[in-house]
């Protein structure tokens, strides 16, 4: 039927439209199928099976209970989810509410239906959520009690709270409007359907999504029927039936897209619906109870929705009601709905009642959306749906008061006083009621027609697999709605969906031909690639590619190709004497006269300027432009002209002069070779010269006919390759001399501008200077010198992710480049206009094509620009195909899940995470809080700024201890006492003094904070580290060990340790401070430890101001454990993924360059050289502590040891590496020995020249690593910080003379995660890193410092637990192309979740694993021992426990079950819980076995035994 807009949306008053809406329901996946099971009056119910009832835990005495109902709705699928789509884990997945999984899903499809991709809307987009109850947390936690302590309360928390659904899908799909989650029981949907329309309408969001989600688990149990509670007692929801006795619980999920009405009128939005008004209110205290409904209430809040909206109770013809069909909520429901209508008075049976639970359920939070859902597809279809199970009216209900009735049977909907109108209903218990009116959609004109003939489909997706779902989906869409307008088609697919890796496209004329093309594998083109940003070079072809007709098809079907070849062809007539268009495009009689006129120069060079300038402008309306411009000869001048370096007047001008000039020369030819020109040089006559270098060995020469003969002859006769190439002249050559002034005075005349965009030069290959551009001179050179092209494509080349695209005629230049290519790579180039000898193909049709291809490649364009000019819409398309798979913690058996699990990724199934540092930035707080009470111990630096820190800190009321560094005098009455931190063997006893005699004052503090690194002045390396990190050490262990009883929190400040600006000074022996902090707090239960760097104050703020106030208050109020203090602001430590950049072949890497290995007989090193081996064939230099001997010597060591000796495997490596192909160079260095380093590279310069890199892999300490703080000493860790952080400061040292291209430092995540007794190596390397930072800055050399897990080289590595090699170099190699250096981070998995589980003291879960959530024991080397005794299996179990392993037999090895640094910390913890005893953290790494460590729990234990029972326990264990 007609309809029209209603007059209160075409008033002024703004209302809203709904365009795109998605959902999932029970029996009906889709809104198609959901529409179809509606009109038919269908009824999701099912009735459960016995194996459902089974899988569902329901026992046998309950299902066989008289009040146990079986009936279920069930929402297929509930628990599947494309995690990998949204970016999560499988083991984040599994833990997350599937309600809020279903909701995600949803919220993409209904924006794919909406025709929005959100990434590229420039808008606020806000979110509006709601989900019910996490009864699948609930389920889970009954199954697996320890599932919080398995998997980290913080994350299961994250992952199904109700508050994260609304802003969980803003980030994920980058949406930055509101992000809000609405909670009002059973009208939580509706109410966030109003709060978004509010968003909107204030203006305070563009776009925004509402809806909800609900699913209750488990699905197929049924439920036990309770007298006078709201659910049935068969099964079925009668909403408004006699036999209406309660609800039933549904399953499902609804979103709708809305916007301003006139912006989707204006940006041609396909609209489903409109919202005139909305309304919400609440009961208050004027009802029977919080869980009653309430006419009042409700009538009021219809009454409100429908002034708001304009519109009068006559003008509604429906309303979807909440109808929960109970016997108390109905009859209240519909005499509200009397009394907001007027009554008798509005007319009988006149508006219809629906109730969308009698077919589906009741959707708890999802009801409302659910509802309206309903509502819009009913108006769509112009038909009320019948309600199901309604046979007879309630009696109860007074239906004779007001214009209502309930349908048995579908029923056109007709609407006699304008367009279709609709309230719906949605009613929380606790009395939060809303109501909403909907209008049908305003009748959308007919398609426009599309003036394009050809259009480009695409299609992407995140794997294959969907991509070929995807392109099925379409073409079944295309099937169905045959008379769909192609254009709009293609149009919503250009801008209205996201690029994901894989792409798809198919470039077709109609429906009929896209549907074909579909479906034929020869025409689908396809691509891939995650960079969809990838910078366009245009290509702008050279004379000899020129060919009458050349994009005829485009100049016939485009207009601004022709619009632009016309002005330019006006505007030569004066220069050329004719009109070029006669030559370009002449009749078919004239074909061969303009065929001859093309070959002349002075023609000839013209037509290919218009043409590619023409070109040119037309990407540019499709909407691409390049990043960078390189033409070959007059190509250049259209590159010039587009920069901005000649106007077009001028350029057209220039050019016709060129062409004019050389045509007025003598004629000559030009030869290609296939030689270099160094080879060719001495064969040639001195009148040929050079005329363009293209490619390796594809040099063309020039001269006199009779001297380019002869060399011809003569290179015939030595059997080389050579062409002849068509021209009438001898072009850049010294045949062009007698025009070269001439057409520098030409130049001259006209004006030249500044390049406002990047082109290379012809002459000289590069990048074209602002002082050639606008040189005369210049140009003169350029008709003269040989063409530089091979130079210009090599330097572009250099960029993988550039795309090539020849803008002129033919292929010409997309040869060369791809001819310049190294061996083995495809660079992406394209070609605009057909080869000569394919001119007969339509010129159109092969531009959109390589449009195509451009998208397919991931270039950067601005999508559906093709369209602009003509009135497309965005329409319904199917939206991403899902490739779902299982994530639910309630499937199977109960498993008994260890308490290590934590929500993270196991790195079996997630490879290498690649991040970057990344730091939060808020304001930083001023106020100081009152500290009255608080006890702080302060150890402060000898500096005013430090004192002032401990003096604020008693301003505040804090009672303050201060330790002053140095040797001056104590004053026990201000509590300031000297520490002398030089000696740092004296100093842990001198802190233990102190802190002893304040425990003897009842003295006891809950703060510390360690000033002792806030100095200003430089310090060398080794004085540096006794304060950052000796000193540091010893007040550990001074505060830690009573830390377990008494917490302590310790805050850490340094000057100089953060690289966050990139501007701030550093001093990379601070950073120490920071490593070892991340390790205290899992030596020490109880002791927090936080991280605060901060840059030196001005002069004027050193004693008091807004730098110590800043600083003071971090110190009282932070809570984050990294923490950096940059002038006004606060930043947070945090870290960002990045995608694995893309590498060339080599990446970065020279064949046969030179690389040195410091390390490079360790444990990292020699996998490095292997690698590198593989890679380019190097000149290996390994430097190492080690001494091999001379090679001449090798022999008659290996003849006198065995094998299995450490310098006879070294030398079978050496062999190996030059077997496969590596010259190799050992030499012994100590990196921490000052010159050593120096002295090594001066050796290998000697023996192979310049060195081109250096890898720093020095350290392999193996266990020797591990010391715990408790057992830290000088002595114990001087050798490791020497040895890494002192050696990288000497190869600093060595390499400020030397310019090798980077410096690659394999560093290590303990900086970022610590683990058990490596505060040491935490420290070594957060120096490392910041001494990498600051190289970095410094320029030249590339310094990149890559904190690694561990890299599986060698044995007893987990595969799963290790890093590959190969894996490790392949993204060294990809790292190796960033331009500038850094610092990036490679982990197992998700570095959060492992931050997580560090901060936790958890490990990560791994997948897999048997039914009892345990895995079985590994195959390992040594045969299964069993416990023999009480003591050893309550170790055994313990470790079980812990790792998830079934069984552990006492000579197992505790790393080899897969345990490691955290679980460590753990495991020590439960053996103090368990025996309470406390073990040292290096005798579980030196015997890591349950018999050894049964061993030391009982020596420990001794001495809490008295003798008889200490007796009695050995003689056991002498039996055993």
């Amino acid at each position: 039927m007609e309809t029209r807009m209603s007059d209160a949306v075409g008033g002024g008053e703004e209302r809203i439209a709904i365009v795109g809406l998605s959902g999932r329901f029970p029996g009906a996946q889709t809104l198609e199928g959901f529409w179809e099971m509606l009109r038919r009056g269908g009824d999701a119910r099912r009735v459960p099976t016995d194996a459902e009832l089974d899988d569902a835990g329901v026992p046998q005495a309950l299902r066989a209970h008289p009040q146990w109902v079986r009936s279920s709705y069930v929402l297929e699928g509930a628990t599947e989810f494309d995690a990998g789509l949204f970016g999560y884990s499988p083991r984040e997945a599994e833990l997350m509410d599937p309600q809020q999984r279903i909701f995600m899903e949803c919220a993409w499809e209904s924006l794919d239906n909406a025709g929005y991709d959100p990434g590229r809307f420039k808008g606020a987009v806000a979110v509006y959520a709601s989900v019910s109850l996490s009864s699948y947390l609930l389920r889970a936690l009954m199954r697996q009690p320890d599932l919080m302590d398995a998997a980290g309360s913080f994350g299961v928390m994250l992952a199904n709270d109700k508050d994260y659904v609304a802003t969980r899908v803003s980030h994920r799909l980058g949406l930055r409007g509101p992000a809000a989650t609405v909670q009002t029981a059973c009208s939580s949907s509706l109410v966030a359907l109003h709060l978004a329309c509010q968003s909107l309408l204030s203006g305070e969001s563009d776009m925004a999504l509402a809806g909800g989600s609900s699913v209750s688990f488990p699905q197929t149990a049924g439920y036990l029927y309770q007298e006078g509670m709201i659910f049935s007692p068969d099964g079925y929801c009668r909403a408004f039936d006699a036999k209406a006795n309660g609800t039933v619980r549904g399953a499902g999920a609804a979103v709708v897209v809305l916007k301003r009405l006139s912006d989707a009128l204006k940006d041609g939005d396909t609209i489903h619906g409109v919202l005139l008004g909305t309304a919400v209110n609440n009961d208050g205290a004027g009802k029977v109870g919080f869980t009653a409904p309430s006419v009042e209430g409700q009538a009021a809040v219809i009454a409100e929705a429908l002034a708001i909206a304009g519109v009068t109770p006559d003008d509604i013809q429906y309303v979807e009601a909440h109808a929960t069909g109970t016997p108390l909520g109905d009859p209240i429901e519909v005499a509200a709905l009397n009394q907001a209508f007027g009554g008798k008075e509005t007319g009988q049976k006149r508006v219809a009642l629906g109730s969308l639970k009698a077919a589906i359920g009741h959707l708890d939070a999802a009801a409302g959306i659910a509802g309206v859902v309903k509502t819009v597809l009913a108006m769509e279809h112009g038909e009320i749906p019948a309600s199901p199970h309604f046979e007879k009216p309630n009696p109860v209900i007074d239906f004779d008061a007001g214009p209502f009735f309930v349908p048995s049977q579908p029923r056109p909907w007709t609407s006699a006083n304008g367009p279709r109108r609709a309230g719906v209903s949605a009613f929380g218990i606790g009395g939060t009621n809303t109501h909403v009116i909907l209008e049908e959609a305003p009748k959308a004109a007919a398609p426009a027609p599309s003036k394009r003939p050809w259009h480009v489909l695409p299609l992407s997706a995140r794997t294959p697999a969907a991509l070929d779902a995807a392109t099925e989906r379409l073409a079944a869409h295309l099937d169905a709605n045959p008379n769909a307008s192609l254009a709009d088609v293609a149009y919503t697919l250009q801008v209205g969906r996201h690029v994901h890796e894989h792409r798809r496209a198919v470039v077709v004329k109609d429906v009929a031909d896209a549907k074909a093309a579909l479906r034929d594998a020869r025409r689908l083109l396809g691509g891939s690639g995650t960079n969809t940003r990838r910078p366009v070079v245009f290509l702008f072809s050279g004379q000899g590619s020129q060919y009458v007709d050349m994009g005829r098809g485009l100049y016939e079907q485009e207009p601004v190709f022709r619009a632009e070849v016309d002005a330019c062809a006006e505007k030569l007539k004066t220069h050329l004497g004719l009109d070029l268009r006669t030559v370009l495009y002449p009749a078919a009689d004239a074909r061969e006269k303009a065929t001859e006129q093309l070959k002349q120069t002075s023609l000839t060079q013209p037509a290919l300027f218009v043409i590619e300038y023409a070109l040119a402008k037309l990407w540019a309306s499709w909407g691409v432009t390049p990043q960078a411009m390189v033409g070959h000869s007059i190509g250049e001048y259209v590159a010039a002209c587009l920069s901005g370096v000649f106007s077009l007047d001028d350029a057209l001008a220039l050019v016709a002069t060129r062409g004019r000039l050389m045509q007025s020369l003598p004629s000559g030819s030009m030869l290609s070779v296939r030689l270099t020109p160094e080879a060719l040089a001495p064969l040639m006559d001195a009148r040929i010269s050079v005329a363009a270098v293209n490619a390796p060995g594809f040099t063309v020469v020039a001269g006199p006919a009779d001297a380019v003969d002869a060399l011809q002859a003569k290179l015939e006769a030595q059997k080389v390759e050579v062409s002849r190439l068509h021209t009438s002249h001898a072009f850049h050559s010294q045949m062009m001399d007698p025009i070269v002034e001439e057409f520098r005075q030409a130049v001259a005349k006209v004006a030249r501008k500044e390049p406002k965009d990047l082109y290379l030069s012809n002459v000289t290959g590069t990048w074209v200077t602002r002082e050639d551009a606008v040189s005369p001179a210049y140009w003169a050179r350029h008709l003269r010198d040989a063409v530089r092209f091979q130079d210009s494509a090599t330097l572009l080349l250099n960029d993988p992710e550039h795309v090539f695209l020849e803008v002129g005629p033919g292929n010409a230049l997309a040869t060369l480049v791809r001819r310049n290519a190294q061996e083995g790579t495809f660079p992406a180039i394209l070609t605009t206009l057909p080869a000569p000898r394919d001119a007969q193909q339509d010129a159109l049709t092969h531009a959109m094509d390589a449009f195509a291809k451009l998208w397919l490649a991931g270039a950067k364009t601005t999508a559906g620009r093709v369209y602009k000019g003509e009135s497309r819409r965005r329409i319904p398309l199917p939206a991403y195909p899902f490739q779902r798979e299982r994530y639910d913690l309630l499937k199977g058996p109960p498993p008994a899940m260890p308490r290590a699990a934590v929500a993270a990724k196991a790195a079996t199934t997630q490879g290498v995470e690649l991040t970057v540092p990344a730091w939060s930035r808020t304001r930083a707080s001023p106020q100081v809080p009152p500290l009255s009470g608080q006890r702080w111990l302060v150890l402060e630096a000898d500096s005013p700024v430090a004192a002032r820190v401990s003096e604020r800190l008693r301003q505040a009321g804090a009672d303050v201890v201060s330790l002053v560094a140095g040797q001056g005098a104590s004053d026990p009455v201000t509590k300031r006492f000297a520490v002398d931190p030089a000696s740092p063997d004296a100093l842990g006893d001198a802190l233990g003094e102190h802190l002893e005699r304040l425990r003897g004052e009842d003295w006891t503090p809950a703060h510390v904070a360690y000033l002792w690194p806030l100095v200003k002045e430089p310090r060398d390396l080794e004085s540096g580290l006794t304060t950052s990190f000796h000193g540091l050490l010893a007040l550990a262990k001074a505060v830690g060990p009573g830390a377990a009883k008494t917490p302590v929190t310790l805050d850490v400040v340094t000057t100089g340790a953060q690289d966050v600006t990139g501007e701030e000074p550093l001093l990379p022996w601070q950073a120490a401070a920071v490593g070892a902090s991340r390790v205290l707090p899992q030596e020490y239960p109880g002791l927090t430890v936080r991280s605060v760097d901060v840059t030196w104050p001005a002069p004027d703020e050193s004693a008091s101001g807004p730098w110590l106030e800043r600083l003071v208050t971090e110190l009282a109020t932070g809570k984050d454990p990294v923490v950096a203090l940059r002038g006004t602001y606060r930043h947070v430590e945090a870290f960002e993924t990045l995608d694995v950049p893309a590498s060339t072949e080599h990446g970065g890497l020279k064949d046969g360059g030179v690389y040195v290995i410091v390390g490079g007989l360790g444990r990292v090193g020699q996998a490095l050289a292997e690698q590198l081996t593989q890679a380019v064939k190097p000149k290996l230099v390994l430097l190492s502590r080690r001494t091999l001997p001379a090679p001449g010597e090798w022999d008659a060591w290996r003849a006198g040891h065995d094998a299995q000796d450490a310098t006879s495997k070294a030398i079978d490596r050496m062999r190996a590496l030059e077997k496969a192909g590596a010259q190799v160079l050992a030499l012994r260095a100590d990196a921490g020995v000052p010159g050593q380093l120096d002295k090594a590279f001066q050796l290998a310069e000697a023996k192979f020249g310049r060195i081109d890199g250096v890898f720093y892999a020095a350290g392999d300490g193996g266990m020797a690593t591990r010391i715990s703080v408790g057992e830290a000493s000088p002595e114990a860790t001087t050798p490791l910080l020497a040895g890494r952080f002192g050696g990288l400061t000497q190869l600093a040292e060595a390499l400020a003379s030397r310019r090798p291209d980077f410096v690659v430092v394999q560093s290590s995540l303990t900086v970022v995660l610590g683990g058990m007794a490596v505060s040491a190596v935490a420290a070594a390397h957060a120096g490392m890193d910041a001494l990498a930072v600051r190289q970095a800055r410094l320029g030249g050399t590339r310094w990149y410092t890559v904190d690694w897990d561990v890299w599986g080289v060698g044995e007893g590595f987990r595969p799963d637990a290790v890093i590959p090699p190969t894996e490790g170099f392949r993204l060294l190699r990809a790292l190796l192309t960033q331009p500038t250096g850094g610092r990036y981070l490679a982990s197992l998995g998700s570095l959060e979740a492992r931050r997580q589980a560090a901060r936790d003291g958890a490990a990560p879960a791994r997948a897999g694993g048997s039914g009892s959530g345990k895995h079985p024991r590994p195959p390992l080397a040594n045969a299964f021992v069993a416990p023999r005794d009480e003591t050893e299996e309550k170790v055994a179990a313990l470790w079980q426990d812990l790792l998830g392993v079934e069984s552990v037999g006492i000579t197992d090895n505790f790393f080899e079950l897969g345990g490691h640094s955290l679980l460590g910390v753990q495991l020590l913890s439960r053996i103090r819980e368990a025996f309470q005893v406390e073990l040292s953290m290096r005798a579980l790494f030196e015997s890591p076995t349950v018999e050894v460590m049964t061993v030391a729990i009982v020596e420990a234990s001794a001495s809490q035994l008295d003798p008889e029972a200490l007796e009695a326990m050995l003689a056991e264990l002498e039996q055993s």
